[in-house]
């Protein structure tokens, strides 16, 4: 408390109780290096800020308004909610926002949604396995069929009647019609470009592979030696 007192004498603010996760994010941002004794505390290991102010929020909030920054790619959202199972859940929406908007900046392609690729996959991946012989065309096809998993779920969790709503895509795609997946607000299946229902590329190229390496990880392992 004294060091504080002097501190604030000198006109100097001190904002405590910074969470470990949010330094290195400060740091990079005002240009500065954490400092934990102050024998090391030097001139370079200062950043730079126009302006930092304590500001109040509705509810009694406070926060540090940090303006005038050298780092041109930075931004701080505030988030709020009324409680903290929305506010986590508004979290995670953020989140899931800037990891689609990354995914199309790191590979600007876009494809249907609404299960029309996992069903075409599974349509090509059944025609190749009729050109297979034995045990690589049963493996082709299970892989096949798990593909199908993923319409059939999506046409569940929308209340639809999942084997109606599968095998109307799988007829679709099957004439021809690639871009078909499942339209949940209508209940049916349709266009989903025509709807605008999109999904990054990387997103769904990352799931097939990351799904393969899992799979090929778990048949790899030969014994399992139980322990307690």
């Amino acid at each position: 408390d004294l060091s504080l007192d002097y501190l604030a004498k000198a006109k100097i603010m001190v904002v405590q109780n910074i969470e470990r996760e949010d330094v290195e994010f400060i740091s990079r941002t005002l240009g500065c290096q954490p400092v934990a004794s102050l024998d090391h505390f030097t001139a370079d290991k200062l950043g730079h800020a126009d302006l930092a102010q304590d500001e109040m929020v509705a509810g009694g909030g406070h926060i540090v308004r940090i303006t005038g920054v050298n780092a041109k790619n930075t931004v701080t959202v505030l988030l709020r909610a009324s409680n903290n199972l929305m506010l986590d859940e508004t979290e995670r929406s953020l989140h899931d926002a800037l990891c689609v908007v990354r995914c199309l900046v790191k590979r600007r392609q876009l494809l249907p949604g609404g299960g029309a690729v996992e069903a075409e996959l599974s349509l090509r991946l059944n025609e190749w396995a009729r050109t297979l012989p034995g045990v690589q065309q049963l493996c082709v096809r299970m892989y096949a069929e798990a593909l199908e998993l993923i319409p059939y779920t999506l046409a569940e969790n929308a209340g639809l009647s999942p084997l109606e709503i599968v095998t109307d895509l799988k007829l679709k795609h099957a004439q021809g019609e690639k871009l078909v997946g499942i339209n949940v607000r209508q209940g049916c299946v349709s266009s989903m470009v025509d709807i605008n229902v999109l999904q990054p590329l990387l997103v769904s190229s990352s799931a097939v592979k990351l799904a393969t390496e899992a799979v090929m990880m778990i048949l790899k392992i030969d014994d399992i030696v139980m322990c307690r």
